[in-house]
């Protein structure tokens, strides 16, 4: 297959090699900076003037093995066994199978084996056994805390694996082969590192005995990282527990509405059929590490934070965290319902009169409705259901001093000025109140700024697929995802 004229997405082949290389490190600096060794972040880091290597590392959770101290080849052997014990509930409990999208080339469209939400269900059953039997200490929970560096750094180099591994494979596609494999649009620009970190192959499957064919993509888009990321949160609350002989109540709702989330999308898995991640982009680093290693942990560094520092938000706090999370989940459910019921059933009464743009390619640009306040506000509400999950974390930061280094705890009122653990070290805020912040809020401005980006990406597919019809419809629908704002 001919190379296309290169398109480059994401700061071209040298924004990719920063991403490749520099994502690991970060998860690794999010992880050693906010810790429960020290503080969060590091006391050190906030005397910059004074800073050294050695001063800073007495302050971290740093191997004594060194930096072989990352890895622990028993820890990955549980972590792949994690990722096998995903592939049998995938293969053994019950599915829904739906055909996807027709592919560009054959004009044929891919079998999808749906059942993340079912394999989820099976897991949380097993651990709320443990946990009822064992309680918080229960070896589950206690094994993910106390390995999480070396469980981190096995998911890094598996991602980095899979990558290659599909990398090499994409090679082997050919044009209009039986197989129905195809290189993704904009994924083989003869770039190396570019086309590793975006992705050659659209579809790359693999079929293993037992566990049949396998679509690589779809299976790491809603699985073993999404309920990694609900088991982390859970494991934290327990640690939380263990801690302090109770759950605050920033604790649960955080837990609560990150596992809503998390298997909402599972349970709702045949809705990726319409996704960019599973239409468009191959599948390389890019998704490969956000799958696996980005969601489940960075997405739970809000409950890791809470593990050390219970915050108590209090009833109006719980109530306006609710309200916050409520409101972009409507707002997010209701605007993919129109779009969807406008599209199968357009006779439908509550789409039938909304105003639309008729395309030359036969297909209608709705432009009323929540799809006539802004391009994407189903973004905006994904952002907004999105933001609580860092709003409990309140104003952050904290230091852990010995005992009767601080004053007696106080666990009452909106946030915890000063916490005991029981095994006597006390938790103050002092200097470091505030900076904690960019550590358990970094996910929103993040989140902000992919959905950003993906909204630029979308506007250049519509118009490349729309033309005219799309200018059009931009002139009708003027702002891109939040309505008067942007």
């Amino acid at each position: 297959m001919a190379l296309q004229t290169p398109s480059y997405d994401f700061g071209g082949p040298p924004g990719a090699a920063a991403i490749v290389l520099g994502l690991p490190v970060l998860l690794n600096v999010w992880y050693l900076g906010c810790n429960d060794v020290s503080g969060c972040p590091a006391p050190a880091l906030l005397e910059p003037r004074t800073l050294t290597w050695e001063k800073l590392k007495a302050q971290l959770p740093w191997p004594d093995q060194g930096i072989w101290g990352f890895c622990n080849w028993s820890v990955a052997g549980w972590v792949l066994a994690y990722y096998v014990l995903s592939l049998l509930l995938y293969r053994i409990l019950p599915a829904q199978e739906v055909y996807g999208t027709k592919l560009r080339e054959s004009g044929r469209p891919l079998l999808y084996r749906f059942n993340a939400f079912h394999a989820s269900v099976f897991q949380l059953g097993a651990c709320a056994i443990g946990t009822y039997l064992y309680g918080a200490d229960w070896v589950f929970w206690t094994y993910i805390t106390d390995n999480y560096l070396q469980i981190m750094t096995a998911n890094i180099l598996l991602a980095f694996a899979i990558s290659i591994f599909v990398y090499c494979r994409s090679f082997g596609v050919k044009a209009g082969n039986s197989e129905l494999r195809e290189l993704a649009v904009g994924g083989h620009t003869g770039s190396f590192i570019y086309d590793f970190y975006i992705g050659r192959e659209l579809n790359p499957r693999i079929t293993l005995p037992f566990f049949g064919e396998i679509d690589i993509k779809a299976w790491l888009e809603m699985r073993p990282g999404l309920t990694g990321w609900v088991l982390l949160d859970l494991a934290f609350a327990a640690q939380q527990y263990r801690n302090y002989g109770f759950l605050s109540d920033s604790m649960v709702f955080t837990a609560a509405v990150q596992s809503f989330y998390a298997l909402y999308g599972q349970y709702a898995e045949d809705r990726i059929m319409s996704m960019m991640d599973i239409i468009t982009d191959g599948l390389g680093f890019m998704l490969t590490f956000g799958d696996i290693v980005w969601v489940p942990f960075l997405y739970s560094t809000q409950c890791r934070y809470l593990a050390t520092y219970p915050v108590q938000l209090g009833w109006l706090g719980v109530a306006g965290v609710s309200l916050v999370f409520a409101l972009g989940l409507y707002i997010f459910r209701e605007a993919n319902r129109q779009k969807s019921v406008f599209r199968t059933t357009p006779e439908d009464p509550s789409v039938k009169n909304l105003s639309f743009i008729q395309t030359k390619r036969g297909t209608r640009l709705l432009t009323a409705g929540w799809w006539g306040t802004s391009r994407h506000i189903n973004y905006f509400g994904d952002w907004l259901q999105a933001s609580p999950f860092s709003l409990p974390t309140g104003i952050a930061g904290y230091a852990l001093v010995p005992a009767g280094g601080a004053l007696a705890a106080t666990l009452g009122g909106s946030s915890t000025e000063v916490a005991t653990m029981l095994d006597g070290r006390q938790v103050v805020q002092g200097d470091a109140r505030g900076w904690g912040m960019v550590f358990t809020y970094f996910y929103v401005v993040y989140f902000a700024v992919l959905l950003i980006h993906r909204e630029g990406r979308d506007d250049l597919a519509c118009a490349e697929k729309y033309g005219d019809d799309w200018d059009k419809y931009k002139k009708t629908v003027k702002w891109r995802i939040v309505p008067y704002i942007y």
